[in-house]
């Protein structure tokens, strides 16, 4: 197995990607042009990529009192990518894009994530660009988002801060306006912002010219007071380098300052920063204050801010699944060359007998088995998502409209079944390579590292539930959760006329009908401390789910495991589908349980008991 061959069949023999080239907007494209791309991306993660992933492993990025350094290798790999053209590969060709479907380019990305996640490949500045391109000004576009598609400057999100992190609604970053013409700028009405953000991924560096910050700041009242919660939230472009209505660089440095460096357990390739706005290192104008432009209407700025989170955590599951999948892979390739033990014959053991490689034994294959069921699973579930995202923007209104609720249902899971189970994947990886996988001579452990980062960043393991239990089922009538069974039932009936897939398919079934009545449950109440005090649960057998359907519906497309022109990759995901079957869907019944008798044994233990 390899993970273009993996693409291949996902993209064309499962998802069709190749019929998006009869849409309009992907009409000069080919299943030609598609693969071209992908050996574009994929020779550039191989030269560029893999061969330093251990360097930014332990040439972490430091300070020097004026620059951030890093290794020569991440500039390289930089312009690499850049130079690929994906940083616009979704963009309208008269912007210099290349009118990629979303799928492509996520697919494409795989490769990079695959050979060393912390070099980074713009997933935050396009996302940044991706915003500004629905809700900038024409000259915000023109300016800022069309300067970071082509790399020449590069873009961050600044939400967090050192006393709010999942809590936007206590941010205290303040923005006032900049004296009393504030609104004549062409850039945009213009701010003075103070405040600290943390926790902001390659906040600052010298890989690009400039760096266009995206910032959440309370602008306050007439009284001084700003509103509070996540009403007040306002968005701002606050470039490190001042720059004019034509692109240029002005030669000034904007009041943004790096504090300090956060040394990170993985991604250690990627700086990652707290910045002080406004202390008055630097005066922009002869002012302290960091200059913000506010990016579309004041107190509207955390819904223009998830507009690129919600790309952001598609992109977050799938460096789950590519960090899972490197680990799957080395341990394969480990399970294979390394002799231990020998096989159990009626007898026992015969220690004459050489010894065998370990994958030969029954542990290391089912180890291997739930890498492979929870890697590829998440690969097919990920690609998924992204045609949805392509059936939004270029489907009928219908079939848009229904993209969009799949969406948001799904997106909590493309978010965090990869950073949990992925990262499962990772801690096998290391199981299989016994006490070698502990070390640092095999590359597994620095997998496990990076990866235990994605039940993190981009909202919890426990937002992420709470959003799916506590908004996402419910949302417009519960009309997501119940297009989402119809397309599992559509899967179901289809399965079930095949005898092999017919036990899957009412395992799947099964599985719908408890979700649904525990959904049900947990809201039976009406009081949200019961039904979400064991979201977390509820995502995990909701993922499951959701992973037994893709699994399914891949099985679908896949000849019989007894055919005998079923090859060694396609008996392969019929096991690995079979194994998601038979030892990870019956899980959810322990997970629904404390849901549907909405248990509070977590939400009401006393602090003083612990």
């Amino acid at each position: 197995m390899s993970l273009r061959s993996s693409l291949d069949f996902l993209l064309y023999d499962w998802l069709q990607a190749s019929s998006l080239t009869q849409r309009e907007r992907f009409s000069d494209h080919s299943r030609e042009t598609f693969d071209a791309v992908l050996d574009t991306c994929e020779r550039i993660a191989r030269e560029k990529y893999a061969p330093f992933n251990r360097l930014l492993d332990t040439e972490e990025p430091r300070f020097d009192g004026e620059k951030v350094i890093l290794p020569q290798a991440s500039y390289e790999a930089n312009r690499a990518y850049a130079e690929s053209g994906m940083l616009s590969a979704a963009q309208d060709y008269d912007i210099g894009g290349m009118q990629l479907p979303y799928t492509l380019e996520a697919a494409a990305n795989t490769f990079f994530a695959c050979a060393s996640v912390s070099m980074g490949s713009g997933m935050l500045t396009v996302g940044n660009a991706n915003l500004l391109m629905v809700h900038g000004t024409d000259l915000q576009k023109e300016v800022f988002a069309l300067n970071e598609f082509s790399g020449r400057w590069s873009g961050t999100m600044c939400l967090s801060e050192p006393q709010a992190g999942s809590s936007l609604s206590d941010v205290a970053t303040r923005a006032v306006p900049d004296g009393a013409d504030f609104e004549s700028d062409p850039l945009g009405p213009r701010y003075r912002l103070k405040g600290n953000k943390m926790w902001i991924s390659s906040g600052e560096h010298e890989l690009t010219e400039n760096i266009i910050h995206l910032v959440l700041a309370k602008i306050p009242g007439t009284d001084g007071k700003t509103i509070p919660g996540t009403r007040g939230i306002s968005l701002f472009i606050v470039p490190k380098k001042m720059v004019n209505a034509k692109a240029e660089l002005t030669g000034e440095r904007n009041d943004v300052a790096l504090a300090g460096l956060n040394h990170k357990l993985g991604w250690r390739g990627t700086t990652n920063t707290l910045l002080n706005f406004g202390e008055g290192k630097f005066t922009p104008n002869g002012q302290s204050g960091a200059v913000g432009y506010l990016v579309g209407q004041p107190g509207k700025g955390l819904s223009c801010m998830f507009h690129m989170m919600n790309e952001a955590r598609i992109g977050v599951g799938l460096a789950a699944t590519m960090l899972g999948m490197a680990g799957y892979l080395a341990s394969l390739d480990y399970a294979r060359n390394r002799p231990q033990g020998r096989p159990m014959g009626a007898a026992g053991k015969d220690p004459a007998q050489p010894q065998v490689a370990i994958i030969q034994h029954a542990d290391v294959k089912r180890m291997l088995l739930a890498q492979k069921s929870y890697c590829e699973g998440a690969l097919a579930l990920a690609l998924f998502c992204a045609k949805l995202v392509d059936e939004q923007h270029t489907g009928t209104p219908e079939s848009a409209d229904e993209a969009r609720l799949l969406l948001e249902v799904l997106t909590p899971i493309v978010k965090s079944w990869p950073s949990e189970w992925c990262l499962e994947a990772n801690s096998l990886a290391i199981q299989i390579h016994g006490g070698y996988g502990y070390t640092r001579d095999f590359p597994v452990e620095q997998y496990w590292r990076d990866n235990r980062l994605n039940m993190i960043h981009e909202g919890t393991h426990g937002i992420q539930a709470t959003d799916l239990l506590g908004r996402k089922v419910l949302m417009e009538g519960g009309r997501g959760w119940q297009l989402l069974q119809a397309r599992i039932q559509a899967t179901v009936a289809q399965a079930q006329q095949r005898p092999e897939l017919a036990a899957h398919a009412a395992a799947l079934s099964t599985a719908v009908k408890q979700i649904d009545e525990a959904t049900q449950s947990a809201w039976a109440t009406q009081v949200p401390t019961e039904a979400l005090a064991n979201a977390v649960p509820y995502m995990q057998a909701f993922g499951h789910m959701v992973l037994a359907w893709i699994w399914l519906d891949v099985c679908r497309v896949l000849p019989a495991p007894t055919d005998k022109t079923a090859s060694p990759a396609q008996q392969g995901r019929w096991a690995a589908a079979r194994f998601f079957f038979h030892y990870e869907l019956p899980k959810i019944g322990a997970w629904l349980q404390v849901v549907e008798t909405r248990d509070l044994t977590c939400a009401n233990l006393p602090e003083e008991a612990f």
